[in-house]
């Protein structure tokens, strides 16, 4: 028997690729949505259609350096329900052509709904398009969001957020649930469940699911709002870091109480945490990175290079030298 379904309207959705755009979002939200548009994993575009849309024909390399090529040249945005910008790196130096910018402007003129998955926030932002709307970010970019963007209403707690025709979301897996959310207002439960299901996630994140917390090593997740938020606005002022006082203000708790929030949730004091925590980001740019220890430890929040080498050495056992002597 036929599946109702088909014969609906398809949910038909547009996107549009950033220079150095993230893969991952990207791959998330189309899998996601290959999932829902058929049935036997037979990845017909049935009860949902995309394009991958360009100014020209020529090929988008994404941050990883994998290119992915347009299945369309711009049409007319009237023709879908959803235009997506995927964004990428922000530091890349390269901006979208002016052609896709004009694009979502005509787009937002037709009233077509919007979506920025990943940095894609930015781009929107950058176009004037997010004027008077709450706007997604990921904890990770959420300093250089409103250094850029002071005036708009910028949150990096909920996964995405949906304000009337703009959607946005911080990226990562995050991207498939937003996608649920979609399916399931445009389709069914149902198909939303199914997709969600193929993707290995039990269940779906809802418009007010927390992004994770940033979590040092061995320290235990916390499921209290306010030190979620707390644990948030540390990761996001690591090289200047809040004073318990300071953080207290931003949660609207008395630093008293967070302090004994944060110790029944992590043993810890907001002061140690976050020392716990730059302490263990360095040891990550160590590791990771050619910058020298003078600049992490500034990048950390630790002006005093003789205090964050006692610092380092209390916590690992060895100092920052020791660390990337014995790294060559």
């Amino acid at each position: 028997m036929e599946n109702t379904a088909s014969t609906q309207k398809p949910l038909n959705i547009g996107f549009l690729l950033s220079p150095n755009f993230t893969l991952g979002p990207f791959g998330n939200f189309i899998d996601a949505l290959r999932l829902a548009a058929d049935d036997n994993d037979l990845s017909r575009q049935i009860r949902i259609k995309w394009k991958v849309m360009n100014h020209n024909w020529i090929p988008v390399k994404a941050s990883c350096g994998v290119e992915v090529s347009p299945t369309s040249l711009l049409v007319d945005p009237s023709e879908f329900d959803y235009i997506v910008i995927v964004g990428g790196l922000i530091h890349s130096g390269k901006r979208i052509p002016t052609e896709l910018t004009q694009y979502l402007k005509r787009a937002a003129q037709a009233r077509i709904p919007l979506i920025g998955i990943c940095t894609g926030s930015f781009i929107l932002a950058r176009t004037g398009l997010m004027e008077g709307k709450r706007c997604c970010v990921s904890w990770f970019h959420h300093k250089q969001f409103v250094e850029e963007f002071p005036h708009l209403d910028t949150h990096s707690e909920e996964v995405y957020i949906a304000d009337r025709d703009r959607i946005t979301c911080a990226g990562g897996t995050g991207v498939i649930h937003m996608a649920a959310y979609l399916i399931e207002r445009h389709l069914s439960r149902f198909e939303a469940a199914k997709s969600l299901r193929i993707m290995l996630e039990d269940s779906s994140l809802s418009l007010q699911s927390q992004q994770l917390q940033p979590q040092p090593i061995n320290t235990q997740t916390t499921k209290n709002l306010h030190v979620k938020r707390a644990m948030l606005y540390i990761e996001q002022q690591m090289a200047e870091p809040l004073t318990s006082q300071q953080l207290a203000e931003k949660v609207n708790l008395s630093t008293r109480h967070l302090e004994r929030l944060f110790l029944l949730e992590t043993g810890m004091t907001p002061a140690n945490f976050s020392k716990h925590l730059r302490l263990h980001r360095a040891h990550e740019m160590l590791a990771l990175s050619q910058q020298s220890i003078g600049t992490i430890a500034q990048d950390c929040g630790f002006s005093d290079g003789s205090h964050f080498a006692r610092a380092f050495k209390s916590a690992f056992g060895y100092t920052p030298r020791e660390l990337r002597a014995k790294q060559g």
